[in-house]
């Protein structure tokens, strides 16, 4: 019986924060699906690996929630990792949820890489789009891209490397690069790419508008882009720091596995209520 309230007392608890974080997710698009792309930064097979790890922890983190995921993109590294991946998360406010995460994460360790057993710190970057409806005005001139076709390269079913079924589209004008390659067909793959880039473009010309009202108002708005917004530290010591909140966490595995509604309900929290700080990196986080 102890047991049973006790199970019960947690989904209570659990809708209740389902609830609150809802209030916070206002915004024009937080309802939407997302896109959602990782990057590793500089460092080889380190900073591919960590990115790695966080594609594993953000497909566990969706799979927690019962958001609906699907890899569009894999590019592996060469020893390990990844180079880039792309994916699309589905389900109710899987964008405003997700947004709370776009910036540069930070891992510290002891490398598997390194046969001297050095402590390495790699970079990797997650960048958040929505995922639009077909009706949206996104015009895009057939002279302005380029399309290449390609073998696939990511892990997958039998159809792999036997057909140029991957696409990569290039925006010329803006130099964005999309890349889909899940599905047999070349024709499918193109129409996602194509997906893609309109959500990439129409969020540039969001920030691109938004630029121009803080010049013309003489504001500074909060560089997100390129910004380090949390770190993960394994050796020597175990923390997970989020710079914006400074929200912290011991289990660092336990956030690597999924569990990461602690970091993106401080960060709405903070953010609703304007309290929120910037995003700065402390170099002694990782001593």
């Amino acid at each position: 019986m102890d047991d049973e309230f006790t199970r019960a007392l947690e989904a209570f608890d659990q809708e209740v924060q389902a609830g609150e974080i809802k209030k916070m997710l206002g915004g024009e698009h937080d309802r939407k699906n997302a896109i959602v792309t990782i990057h590793p930064g500089a460092g080889g097979t380190e900073s591919q690996d960590w990115a790695e790890m966080l594609l594993r922890m953000y497909l566990r983190w969706s799979e927690r929630r019962g958001l609906r995921r699907e890899l569009i993109d894999y590019q592996p590294g060469e020893e390990a990792g990844l180079k880039s991946a792309t994916l699309t998360v589905a389900g109710e406010y899987a964008y405003g949820l997700l947004s709370a995460e776009a910036g540069v994460h930070r891992l510290v360790r002891i490398s598997p890489f390194d046969q001297a057993a050095r402590r390495h710190t790699s970079f990797a970057s997650l960048h958040v789009w929505p995922e639009l409806p077909e009706d949206v005005d996104v015009d895009i001139d057939d002279k302005d891209i380029r399309i290449d076709t390609y073998r696939s390269s990511g892990a997958g079913g039998q159809h792999v490397n036997v057909t140029d079924s991957a696409v990569r589209i290039t925006h010329l004008p803006t130099g964005i690069v999309v890349s889909c390659q899940n599905e047999r067909s070349q024709h499918r793959n193109r129409d996602s790419a194509m997906h893609v880039l309109k959500a990439r473009l129409y969020d540039l010309r969001l920030k691109e508008q938004q630029a121009r009202l803080d010049q013309i108002s003489g504001t500074k708005k909060e560089i997100a882009f390129g910004s380090q917004i949390r770190s993960y530290v394994l050796h020597p010591y175990q923390l997970v720091k989020d710079h914006r909140t400074k929200e912290q966490v011991g289990d660092v595995n336990r956030v690597l596995d999924g569990d990461l509604d602690v970091f993106i309900k401080s960060y709405l929290m903070k953010k609703s209520s304007g309290t929120l700080g910037e995003a700065a990196a402390q170099d002694d986080d990782a001593e």
